[in-house]
C-alpha cells in the first residue's frame, strides 16, 4: 500500500449524506442571518464586554458541534474536528490583526465594522468550500499533492515563526488600486451601505473598498490554513465544519482582540510550530502515525503555552517599566 492511500486509511472517511450537508449549510445561513438581523440590526459601536460575551457563545457553538459529531460519527471524527478547528482558531488571530490595520487605514467608524466584517466573513466561507473541496479532490487523485502541502507548511512555519505580526500595507494592495481604478467611487458613507447613489451615479462606498481588502487578505491565510487543515483531516464535511465555525466568531473576536496585538508576542512562534508539526507529520505520513488525540494534544499544548507565555512576558515587561506602554515596548504589532 503507498503512502496516500495508507494516510487516507488513518484519516476519518464519512458516508455524508445529502440532508446532513444541507442541515449544516442550512444551520450556518440561520446564524449568519440572525447575526445580522436581530443582534446586529442596527448600525453601533460593540464593547468589549458584549464582544467577549458573543465570542463565548460562538465558541460554545463550537464545541457542541464537536459533541454532537462524536455522538453520530465517533470519538475519531469529534477529535479530527477539533483538530481542524483549533488550527483554523489560532491561525485566525492574525487575521484579526490584519483587520485591525485595515480598519485604521481607511478610517472606518466602529459602528460600521461590524457589517464589513459579516460580508467579509460570508465571502470567506464560501471561498474556504471551493479550497476545501479542491485539495480534497487533488489529494484524491495526485498523490504527491500530500507532500507540496507539507513542504508548503514548513516553508509558512518559518516565516510565521520569525514575523509575529503580518506586515501589511494597505495602499499597497493591487487588487484594491484597480477596483479603486475600474469601480467609480466616493469618499463619503452612506450609512452601512457598499454601494450608493450620488446624483443618479451608482458609486462605491470606502466600505466596499474595506471588503476588498479583508477579502484578499483571507485569501492569502486560506492557503496557509487549509492545507493544514487538511493535514489533520482529509472528510470535506469535518474540514468545513471546523472552518466555518471557527470563522463565524471571527467577528466578535476582532471586537475583543483587535487592540491587544502585543499582548500575544509569542503568537508567531506558537503558530509556526503548529504549522511545522502538521508539515512533518504529512510529509512522515508513511513513516510515522500520529493519532488524532495525539494531534489535538500538541495543538492545544502549543498555543496553551504560547498564550501563558505571553502574558508572563507582558507582566514581566510592566515590571520592569510600568510607565511605559506595553504596547511601545512590543515589537510585534503588524504595521
Amino acid at each position: 500500500m503507498n503512502a496516500p492511500v495508507l494516510a487516507a486509511a488513518r484519516f476519518v472517511d464519512l458516508a455524508v449524506p445529502w440532508w446532513a450537508w444541507c442541515a449544516l449549510v442550512g444551520g450556518i445561513a440561520v446564524l449568519l442571518v440572525g447575526d445580522l438581523l436581530v443582534v446586529h440590526r442596527h448600525p453601533h459601536a460593540i464593547s468589549v464586554r458584549a464582544a467577549a460575551i458573543e465570542s463565548g457563545v460562538w465558541i460554545a457553538l463550537g464545541l457542541a458541534f464537536a459533541v454532537v459529531l462524536g455522538v453520530v460519527a465517533g470519538g475519531a471524527a469529534s477529535g479530527e474536528y477539533l483538530s481542524g478547528y483549533l488550527i483554523e482558531k489560532s491561525l485566525s488571530i492574525d487575521n484579526v490583526f490584519v483587520w485591525a490595520v485595515i480598519f485604521g487605514y481607511i478610517g472606518v467608524p466602529d459602528r460600521y465594522q461590524f457589517r464589513v466584517l459579516f460580508w467579509g466573513i460570508f465571502g470567506a466561507l464560501v471561498l474556504r468550500a471551493v479550497l476545501i473541496l479542491t485539495g480534497v479532490a487533488l489529494l484524491a487523485r495526485f498523490e504527491w499533492v500530500l507532500y507540496v502541502f507539507g513542504a508548503l507548511l514548513l516553508v509558512t512555519a518559518v516565516k510565521v515563526a520569525r514575523h509575529s505580526g503580518p506586515a501589511v500595507h494597505p495602499e499597497r494592495n493591487p487588487v484594491l488600486r484597480l477596483v479603486r481604478r475600474l469601480v467609480p467611487s466616493t469618499d463619503e458613507y452612506d450609512g452601512q451601505k457598499l454601494f450608493t447613489r450620488r446624483n443618479g451615479a451608482l458609486l462605491a462606498t470606502p466600505l466596499f473598498a474595506v471588503l476588498i481588502l479583508v477579502e484578499t487578505s483571507d485569501v492569502v491565510f486560506a492557503v496557509d490554513s487549509i492545507p493544514a487543515i487538511l493535514g489533520v483531516s482529509h472528510e470535506p464535511f469535518i474540514v468545513f465544519a471546523s472552518n466555518a465555525f471557527a470563522i463565524l466568531g471571527l467577528r466578535s473576536l476582532y471586537f475583543c482582540l483587535a487592540g491587544m496585538a502585543d499582548r500575544f508576542r509569542y503568537l508567531g512562534l506558537g503558530l509556526g510550530v503548529i504549522l511545522a508539526f502538521v508539515g512533518v507529520k504529512m510529509l512522515l505520513v508513511d513513516v510515522v502515525h500520529v493519532p488524532t488525540p495525539v494531534s489535538l494534544g500538541v495543538i492545544a499544548s502549543v498555543l496553551a503555552i504560547t498564550v501563558v507565555a505571553s502574558r508572563r512576558a507582558e507582566r514581566r515587561g510592566v515590571a520592569e517599566d510600568p510607565s511605559v506602554p506595553v504596547t511601545r515596548r512590543s515589537p510585534h504589532v503588524p504595521t
